[in-house]
Order: C-alpha cells, then structure tokens, then sequence
C-alpha cells in the first residue's frame, strides 16, 4: 500500500486581536501531499542539488529554504540580491516545483468572522484549520486506498503539546465528513510528527515556499488580496492550479473557512 505524508505549513498568526486589520485577518494552513519513497528518491536530492549550486549548502551545515528571506535576499540567500542570479533560481526552481508529482491542500480562515461566531470559544484557529486539513487529507486517501501521516513544522514548547494532543483527538473521534474508523484505517501514526526548521525537512520547505501564494490564491478567488499578486507569485499559482487535491465531486483541494 502506497504510503504519503501531509507537510504543514501556516501563514499568519493565530491571534485574534486585530482581526480587523486585513494584514491580521487571516490564518491559513496549506499541506504538500507526496509519496514518501519519492520524497527520498526524487524531491530531496534534487532540492539539495539546487541549494548547492546557488547557495553553496553544506551536508554538515545545510542551507533551508525559507521563503521569507529568500524574497529579501538575506543571509544565507545573499546571492538572490542579483538580479540575474535570482532569475535563473526562480526558473530552475519553478521547473522542479511544476514537474515534481506531489498535491496540495490549503485551508484559509476568515478570522475576523470566526471570532464573531460560537466557533472560537472552543477551537484554536490553528486547531480548527489543522481538523479541516487532515480532513482532506483523510478522505483523499481513502479514495486511493493509500495510507499516510503528517508532519508539521515545529511551533516550540506548549504549543507543541497541544498540537499533538488535537491530532490525537481529531483522530480518535472523527472529522465531519472522516469518521474515526475510517481516519484510523488510512493515518498509520498516532502522533503528528513535529519537526523544526533546522531538520532540513524537504517536503516542509516545500510547503514553505507554496504556502504563502496557495493563500493569496485562496483570497484572490474572493477579491480579499490587499495588493495583487506580483509576476512570480502568479506563476506559482499558475502552477498550483494543476496540483490541488481534488475531492470525490472534483473540487480542488481549497477551502474557505469557516
């Protein structure tokens, strides 16, 4: 039986403060969907080849890819400060994230809209935004007869406790559309595994550098972008539009919650 992980990644915080502000108004949580063996065979070798060749990474030392600071050319990514450099980086990395065989998941959270209603007295945003996920996750293997696990960035600390402590309970009871038997049947850990930045995790870095623009797409779709999406960015979601998930009516792997 063909065995997949779900990588996470979030943009946003999940405060619910300044809910007003658009810039504060949103936390969305997108997933990497890829076969394990590929992972090792495919994606990760050549992913490390990319960050050699560009960022001269070390196995004792290895560079990981983290969006934000590879948009403003910071350290390690110094070498994206020229022009002709980052071009050809983007087009490399563009051919490898549109020729790669993974799917994604994305989950956007109008918080302003969730703290207005009964759901935030008992749910943590990133909470509720994880069950929606894993929910997809859940009913997309069972549709491939496929089993699989999911492994999320590290938040550090109790936030980390209680992470795993709402997976548990996500899969010991069900989802709305998941039961439990069925989540049980296809999620082959009990645990989420929690992993941080420093691992060198290739399928979370790729979930980092899709997570922002599956977002923007997600907000685009409902006119809520507060500026539109710039030459690159479109290209990624030109991308993704072919990867999402799609559920048993053929719908793509993208949600607005709640």
């Amino acid at each position: 039986m063909t065995k997949y992980r779900l990588y996470v990644d979030e943009v946003g915080d999940t405060g619910l403060k300044r809910v007003n502000r658009l810039d504060h108004r949103f936390l969305s949580l997108t997933g990497v969907v890829a076969e394990s063996d590929y992972v090792r065979r495919r994606i990760h070798p050549e992913l490390e080849a990319i960050k050699v060749r560009y960022f001269d990474s070390h196995p004792d030392e290895p560079v990981v890819l983290h969006r934000r600071e590879m948009v403003n050319g910071r350290r390690p990514f110094q070498a994206l400060a020229d022009t002709e450099t980052r071009a050809a980086f983007d087009n490399e990395l563009l051919v490898l994230l549109s020729e790669w065989d993974y799917q994604v998941i994305t989950v956007c959270l109008d918080k302003q809209a969730f703290a207005a209603s009964d759901l935030s007295v008992s749910n943590d945003p990133y909470h509720y935004c994880l069950d929606a996920l894993v929910e997809i996750f859940g009913d997309w293997l069972l549709r491939r007869n496929a089993r699989g696990d999911v492994m999320s960035e590290a938040r550090r600390g109790k936030e980390d406790v209680r992470l795993k402590e709402r997976y548990r309970t996500l899969r010991n009871h069900g989802a709305n559309s998941v039961s439990a038997i069925e989540l049980q049947s296809v999620l082959t850990s009990r645990e989420i595994k929690v992993k941080t930045k420093e691992a060198n995790i290739s399928g979370l870095q790729v979930a980092d550098l899709l997570a922002h623009p599956s977002r923007n797409a997600v907000l685009e779709e409902r006119n809520l972008l507060i500026r539109p999406l710039g030459p690159y960015a479109a290209r990624i979601t030109a991308i993704l539009s072919a990867k999402y998930c799609c559920d048993s009516a053929g719908k793509p792997g993208k949600r607005f919650l709640p």
